[in-house]
């Protein structure tokens, strides 16, 4: 299977030269996917009680987005 591309969500210019990346493009989706989660299910979801079901969660999303975005 192919790796989709991750890249930087952030990149810009630093008015001294240079660049910064900033988090990537799959931390920016997981953690949207993660505040989405969050706000729609409550504390019915369990989300609040199981973090590492949550993290795995979001970047399992982050994922699909990534691959998604990467289709023709």
């Amino acid at each position: 299977m192919r790796v989709p591309e991750n890249p930087p969500a952030f990149p810009h210019e630093l008015p001294s030269g240079g660049s910064v990346s900033g988090m990537s493009l799959r931390d920016w989706f997981a953690g949207q996917a993660l505040g989405g989660m969050l706000a729609s299910e409550g504390d019915q979801s369990g989300y609040y009680h199981d973090a590492a079901f949550s993290a795995q969660r979001a970047y399992s999303l982050a994922d699909a987005m990534l691959a998604e975005r990467d289709r023709p």
